[in-house]
């Protein structure tokens, strides 16, 4: 079923009408009715009673967004929102690994208590935690120094930044996240396909199927860099797309 981003949105957030001085125009966007006057709604379409939110020359119109610019929206600000999740989890780990480098020996005693515990249990099911790959890694990272961990989490710290940075961006739709989700998201593909050589599973490969969608969508749909016309093609689309342009266009027609 094919979703109506106009109407859905101003179901939302209401319509947006406005009065052009040129009478041509205002013509086709104005009706009288029994219950008073009438405006079009730039987004929807459809008539709204009552007076028009703004008034002035065509070009002053807000340049609001519909059709297709509405459902890209929505594509960014779902992104928008995975990005920001995945910055506030970076910053619980980088928490953690801080708080871990300033306890490291009291974490340390408290894991190997734990696992003398666990081990006859483990080996009642026939597996060796001490040949484990998971508790390998828990306690190579013990070996690490205070100020190798403290790094980490200052680069934790820093990633997060630019995870929320690029959410806050792309939910108001800024072409300058735009730029910077494509080229960050881009930069680690290498990392993610060579973690993919060392170990396989169905988690990496949909994170990488995802970011390389979403590097493809963005570069092509916003015209980055210089795709599909760029920048100047792509402000033509959204002005082509605007109720007034359109509007303007028949009544010069007619």
């Amino acid at each position: 079923m094919k979703i109506d981003w106009d109407r859905r949105t101003c179901a939302r957030k209401g319509h947006v009408t406005y009065a052009p001085d040129d009478p041509r125009l205002r013509v086709r966007l104005h009706a009288q009715t029994a219950l008073g006057e009438v405006w079009r709604c730039l987004r929807c379409g459809d008539f709204a009673l009552g007076a028009p939110h703004g008034s002035g020359p065509a070009a002053a119109a807000p340049l609001v967004p519909r059709g297709k610019v509405l459902r890209d929206l929505f594509v960014l600000r779902f992104l928008a929102v995975e990005r920001a999740l995945r910055g506030v989890f970076i910053v619980l780990v980088a928490a953690a690994v801080w708080k871990f480098s300033n306890s490291q020996d009291a974490v340390r005693r408290l894991f190997e208590e734990y696992l003398d515990v666990l081990r006859p249990v483990f080996r009642h099911f026939h597996y060796d935690l001490d040949h484990s790959p998971v508790i390998g890694t828990v306690q190579k990272t013990f070996g690490y120094k205070q100020s190798t961990l403290l790094l980490v989490a200052a680069l934790l710290v820093a990633y997060a930044v630019i995870e929320i940075v690029e959410a806050v961006g792309l939910w108001y739709a800024k072409r300058w996240a735009e730029y910077l989700t494509v080229v960050a998201t881009a930069a680690f593909l290498p990392l993610e396909v060579y973690e993919l050589t060392e170990h396989i599973s169905w988690l990496k490969i949909t994170t990488l199927v995802l970011n390389v969608l979403a590097v493809l969508y963005i570069a092509l749909t916003k015209r980055l860099f210089g795709l599909r016309g760029g920048r100047r093609a792509f402000d033509a689309e959204r002005r082509s797309a605007s109720l007034l342009e359109v509007e303007e266009s028949a009544g010069v027609m007619v």
